[in-house]
């Protein structure tokens, strides 16, 4: 019997998720998730207290919590919960200290690398080195929070 497969998202550390969602929102071409009828509920049947939310582009949103979608995969219209590839960003206490183990790839395509860096930096990443091994050659980044990512 095969198993069926697992539904899984990445979830990446952060202090200020709500400007780590920003950023990948726009440097992947996904959507942020509007969680807001979700957090309304659930502060309307007192399970979620007020300081546990923020304000966030003009509606309520999840103070800790908040994911972005691909544009094209389904989501839950009442949660506003992505239900394919998706990035959730929780906020935690401490900032980043030593070298991701694991990382995002992107590949923007043949010849459009350095375009991809130069728009990426203008979102707030940084470059941090250029690679070339004749394995490939790529441009090791760093998002708004230091976590590292490649642009091949």
């Amino acid at each position: 019997m095969t198993p069926t497969p697992v539904h899984w998202k990445l979830v990446i550390d952060a202090t200020d998720p709500h400007a780590q969602a920003d950023f990948w929102a726009a440097a992947l071409g996904y959507e942020v998730e509007d969680n807001s009828a979700l957090v309304e509920r659930l502060l309307g049947l007192g399970a979620l207290p007020a300081e546990a939310t923020v304000g966030f582009h003009g509606r309520p949103a999840f103070r800790d919590l908040i994911a972005v979608r691909h544009p094209d995969d389904p989501y839950d219209k009442e949660r506003g919960i992505g239900l394919g590839r998706r990035l959730l960003f929780q906020r935690v206490p401490e900032p980043k200290t030593v070298k991701n183990r694991l990382h995002l790839d992107l590949h923007p395509g043949e010849g459009r690398r350095a375009d991809e860096v130069a728009r990426l930096e203008g979102l707030g990443a940084e470059a941090l080195r250029h690679v070339k091994e004749p394995a490939g050659e790529w441009v090791v980044m760093a998002d708004p929070e230091g976590n590292e990512f490649c642009v091949q």
